[in-house]
């Protein structure tokens, strides 16, 4: 037998201290706590009573243990789903703290704490014991050698974000070796990180890297929850990203360290709004079993049903002091022990709706903000949920950043043809100062994206105007039907010569306008190389290669590749771009024009009647190379050069008058995605052809300071 001694009640999980291993839970509602220790995925070795409860946690040491032990919990308790409770002990739990798993979620019917009933029956549990189905936590040593690993810490005004799936950027990449293909290695590999070092971007935004769940509607489909946003497991690594017989920790830790090497932040999508099981028919895995009156909010009319503000079935209740600390605790570990350098928080607001609402006052906002390590990380809101006043954009405290998907909006519809977008998007150029403003932010509040792991990727965004989604299993009812796309003469692949080049030109007005918009930019993994769906703008359930990025390039690809490695390094080479506060309208010196005037075709500065105007598909953006943009270190002013960009979304070439400067100097294009090659300028007026954007830099004669 297995010696127990009393342990104690923090910190809450499975901790290995070098001579035995505390096991400490909560569960505030339960009348008993068992734990389970297992010599393989089926052999339950021995079950123990924990009798020690120190407030609502039970603990105990077992001297004996060593990491590595398979382990779970039943928990005992009522089942009384009209007070919220639902505990169920032929069920085997996993540990909400538990560092890692001996494999991932394979879907059974069994796994569902609630029986099926006939129709107005009263719910029971089902009764079907799943220690046999269930993966098994494991005990982890958490020792591992960083050497002097350091966070990169990239201002927001340097970051270039690169959003990728862990396994779909590698599994088919032939410069991987074939055994680290899809994994936390594969992505750090030397391969990869040339990949992203050459592109130019400076932080990887990792889509959920969590221990996910599994879904009963996909597993019937035979598909899966490529995505991961179903997380069961806030500490452990997904086994699915680990190489075979690998430790994920260590592998995820390892990846860590060499994209740090390498100058490249780590931020990961994580997904505390809800978790993988479901509403009340889902499967019982850990949170519902523990404690669901503690873990999930319930309505308070009928507390046998989740308030679901997440389209997910349940809502994690961050009020509740334990949830919040599981949250916050989670949070820690990643910044901490795992060394990231980020969150992007899926579906924010339902984490800050205190006690029903969004607000910015919420336990769990102001935890995060007053936290010494969190509040110094890159945080990213996901700025809407589904339930009642959930579109929050622009309503995060300072120290945030959020999705912005008015820009997405404004871009696709703009490039696309649609009238009267002028006004909005120089807006959003100029970094969504109608938004940010307000809450006393700056342009890198706003994550500027054009595509997402959600949608078309920007190959489709200019291959089809409705989505193609009959791979799911759905009749077409699931991904959205607003799309802001255009097929510009074909749905789908085409030979026809002159709706591939425009279709590539508009490929390079979309990347050059999140590039050289103020704010902070989001490539989508595998755009930078035409990726495609082949139409599906929700490919969250397919793991094959319609999802996973495809490294066979032909020409256009890696023209394509070319032209956002050039845009990119223009973007990094120019501060004008990258501003830390918005642009004020003002003088940039005395006598000097303003920090930026935008401008009509023949030079002459919008007035609000051109703005109103809906037919308005030219103007350009000048700003004043004499503007301060930032401070360096030293406190200095940062001065760039002064630039004119250009957009022209009519069908046909315009002219457009350039305007004049009084320092001595000439115009030269960066940039001009309606002409393979850039030429010199012989006039004060520039042809713009039809349905691109240029990029002009004034190049003075004498040094930049002079202009300050």
């Amino acid at each position: 037998m297995t010696r127990v001694w009393p342990g104690r009640p923090d910190p809450i999980g499975a901790t290995w201290d070098g001579a035995g291993v505390n096991f400490a839970l909560f569960s505030e509602n339960a009348d008993g706590v068992e734990l389970c220790l297992f010599d393989d995925e089926t052999t339950e070795r021995e079950r123990i009573s924990i009798v020690q409860r120190s407030g609502d946690v039970w603990h105990a040491y077992l001297p004996d243990l060593r990491p590595g032990q398979r382990y779970g919990y039943r928990v005992r308790g009522a089942w009384a789903p009209a007070r919220g409770h639902r505990f169920n002990p032929h069920k085997l739990l996993a540990d909400p703290y538990a560092r890692a798993f001996t494999s991932g979620y394979t879907w059974n019917d069994a796994l569902a704490g609630q029986a099926k009933a006939a129709q107005g029956a009263p719910p029971s549990p089902d009764e079907t014991d799943t220690a046999s189905l269930v993966p098994k936590a494991l005990v982890v040593d958490g020792a591992f050698a960083w050497g002097d690993d350091r966070l990169p810490r990239i201002p927001w005004t340097q970051a270039v974000l690169y959003e990728c799936h862990v396994k779909g950027m590698t599994k088919l990449h032939p410069a991987v070796p074939e055994e680290l293909r899809g994994t936390f290695l594969g992505l750090a590999s030397e391969p990869m990180i040339e990949h992203y070092t050459r592109l130019g971007v400076t932080t990887l935004e990792l889509l959920p890297v969590h221990q996910a769940g599994a879904d009963a509607h996909l597993a019937s489909l035979g598909l899966t929850n490529y995505w991961g946003y179903n997380t069961i497991g806030f500490f452990a690594p997904d086994v699915r990203f680990a190489t075979r017989g690998g430790d994920p920790v260590v592998e995820f830790r390892s990846m860590v360290r060499r994209l740090h090497r390498a100058g490249l932040e780590v931020v990961l999508d994580v997904v505390y709004n809800h978790t993988g099981e479901n509403g009340p028919l889902g499967p019982t895995l850990c949170f519902r079993g523990i404690d669901n009156a503690s873990y999930y909010r319930l309505l308070p009319e009928d507390l046998a049903h989740y308030e679901d503000v997440t389209g997910c079935g349940n809502s994690l209740d961050v009020r509740h002091p334990r949830t919040l600390q599981l949250v916050l605790d989670s949070l820690r570990y990643w910044a901490v022990e795992m060394h990231v350098d980020g969150f992007r928080f899926d579906l924010a607001p339902a984490l800050a709706r205190d006690p029903h609402e969004f607000s910015r006052a919420s336990r769990f906002l102001f935890a995060v903000a007053q936290d010494p390590v969190l509040s110094r990380l890159k945080l990213i809101a996901e700025p809407w949920d589904l339930g009642p006043g959930g579109y929050q954009l622009g309503a995060f405290p300072a120290g945030w950043a959020e999705w912005n998907d008015r820009y997405r909006q404004a871009v696709r519809r703009f490039w696309r043809g649609d009238e009267g977008l002028a006004g909005e998007l120089a807006s959003r150029l100029a970094g969504s100062s109608d938004v940010f403003a307000a809450g006393r932010r700056g342009p890198f509040a706003s994550i500027n994206y054009v595509t997402c792991h959600d949608g078309f990727t920007l190959a489709d965004l200019v291959s089809y105007e409705r989505k193609h989604n009959e791979a799911n299993g759905e009749d077409g009812r699931d991904g959205t039907d607003d799309n802001a796309s255009r097929n510009w003469g074909a749905e789908g692949p085409t030979s026809k010569p002159e709706i591939v080049a425009l279709r590539e030109r508009m490929q390079r007005n979309l990347v050059a306008t999140l590039l050289f918009s103020q704010g902070v930019p989001m490539l989508s993994h595998g755009d930078e190389i035409g990726r495609t769906q082949r139409g599906n703008n929700n490919a969250y359930c397919h793991d094959d290669a319609l999802a996973w990025v495809s490294w066979d390039l032909d020409d256009a690809r890696r023209r394509l590749l070319d032209f956002v490695r050039t845009v990119v390094r223009i973007r990094h080479e120019n501060p004008a771009l990258r501003r830390s506060f918005f642009f004020d309208g003002h003088e940039a010196a005395p006598g000097a024009p303003k920090d930026v005037t935008w401008l009509r075709p023949d030079g002459v500065e919008m007035s609000a009647r051109d703005w109103a105007q809906p037919e308005n598909p030219v103007f350009g953006m000048w700003i004043r190379g004499g503007a301060r943009h930032d401070l360096d270190e030293q406190g200095r002013p940062v001065l760039g050069a002064t630039l004119l960009l250009v957009l022209n979304a009519d069908s046909r070439s315009r002219p457009f008058v350039l305007p004049p400067l009084d320092e001595p100097g000439t115009w030269r294009e960066l940039i001009d995605t309606g002409r393979s090659e850039l030429h010199p300028l012989h006039s004060d007026v520039l042809r713009v052809a039809a349905q691109s954007l240029v990029l002009l830099v004034h190049e003075t004669d004498s040094p930049l300071e002079s202009l300050a």
